[in-house]
């Protein structure tokens, strides 16, 4: 069967919520993360999440390809767009700056400064450009949805699945992310979804 390895709030939460939206038939595993004897690594060499293991032993990573892959099982879906169209562009456009701009450029040194410098004395530093970067990042998607609920068409799709897990993660830093008024709505959306309050149960987080 395939299976999607997930780690409880991580981003793999983006991933996880497309199941469940799209009901595929596929296991969800949790695993540990930054552990040594996590079973993630035996799956991805990398030992992150999301990890999709698919029948035959491929394996994909990044939400950035699992998300579409998912979506594509289901033709048709709302959650993507036809080949070929302006909006499955424009989906993958939000995805791929989601996973470059908000996630490894804000929230990676954000959370882990440690990866970009070895001097402990400069962590708050890191921390503190990195808060700054991640505002900015999230400037440009509050004016996107100053009069939209979601990122693209007027629905919810792929791109909001993964926007809507950094904007669970962004209520939790507060302060001046407390204006963002249009991303807190997504957030409010995204969390009365029924896939995504299911997908927060089984991840112990509901």
């Amino acid at each position: 069967m395939t299976t999607l390895f997930i780690s409880p709030g991580a981003c793999s939460l983006a991933s996880h919520v497309a199941v469940r939206e799209l009901a595929l038939p596929i296991q969800v595993e949790r695993v540990a993360l930054r552990t040594a004897d996590s079973p993630i690594h035996a799956i991805n060499p990398l030992g992150r999440v999301p990890a999709l293991q698919l029948d035959d032993g491929t394996v994909l990573t990044e939400n950035s390809a699992i998300l579409p892959y998912l979506a594509d099982l289901v033709p048709g879906t709302p959650l993507f767009a036809p080949a070929g169209s302006v909006e499955r562009a424009q989906i993958q456009g939000w995805l791929g700056y989601l996973a470059a701009e908000v996630h490894a450029a804000s929230f990676r040194p954000l959370n882990r400064p440690e990866r970009y410098s070895a001097d402990t004395g400069a962590h708050d530093g890191i921390r503190a450009q990195a808060r700054v970067q991640l505002y900015r990042a999230f400037e440009h998607i509050e004016r996107h949805l100053e009069n939209r609920t979601w990122l693209v068409g007027e629905r919810f799709t792929l791109a909001d699945a993964y926007l809507g897990v950094f904007s669970l993660w962004l209520g939790r830093i507060g302060g001046e992310f407390e204006q963002l008024t249009a991303v807190a709505r997504l957030r409010q959306a995204f969390l009365g979804r029924a896939a995504v309050r299911e997908a927060l149960g089984v991840e112990g987080l509901a």
